[in-house]
């Protein structure tokens, strides 16, 4: 039987796919982390569309992310995987989330104002994951602009990726809102 624990991380370091071994608080473990973060955000979202019907087509796009992310995630936790077969985000993902926003908007009333997150539940988790999402692409372009090793690079597909995918889910959570017949929440100035 195989167990789940290890105790190869109990000093504080962590391996990566490929080889190598990183303490569990630089900026690619930050980095992955995050993503793995937005990935259970998603899920928790998913709970929230599969209690209606109503929202089955923004349940199969999450879904669908949902696997993009779990292999954009391995593609950070291994500093060469192109070497190591590793699935890479390509730019046919990025114009698939381009895809989906484009054919949201067509539905949606044009933004007057700034909205708040919120609305109906659903909507709540994807702007929380929007905001999971954002945090993750400044950590990628940290980990980009920072200490790699040498021959190390984060691609652009994964940066253009985290960016089109935080505006996927921002248009997501309007969807989910209109779908269920709940108005965005309209910022105010005065509160």
């Amino acid at each position: 039987m195989s167990r789940i624990y290890t105790r190869t991380g109990d000093s504080g370091e962590t391996g990566l796919f490929g080889g190598g071994r990183v303490r569990k608080d630089s900026p690619r473990v930050e980095a992955y982390g995050t993503v793995d973060e937005l990935n259970a955000v998603l899920g928790v979202a998913r709970q929230s569309l599969a209690s209606e019907s109503m929202w089955a087509e923004i349940d199969q796009f999450v879904v669908r992310v949902q696997h993009q992310l779990f292999n954009l995630g391995a593609e950070l936790a291994t500093p060469q995987p192109a070497a190591h077969g590793t699935n890479l985000v390509a730019d046919a993902e990025i114009a698939w989330l381009e895809q989906a926003i484009d054919n949201w908007e067509k539905q949606l009333a044009p933004l007057r104002t700034f909205i708040l997150p919120g609305g109906s539940l659903a909507a709540a988790h994807l702007h929380w994951a929007r905001t999971v999402c954002r945090r993750a692409e400044r950590l990628v372009v940290q980990l980009a602009d920072g200490e790699l090793a040498a021959g190390e690079s984060i691609r652009g597909e994964v940066i253009r990726y985290l960016n089109r995918l935080s505006d996927a889910l921002f248009v997501a959570a309007r969807a989910a809102n209109a779908t269920a017949g709940v108005a965005d929440v309209n910022w105010s100035q005065q509160g």
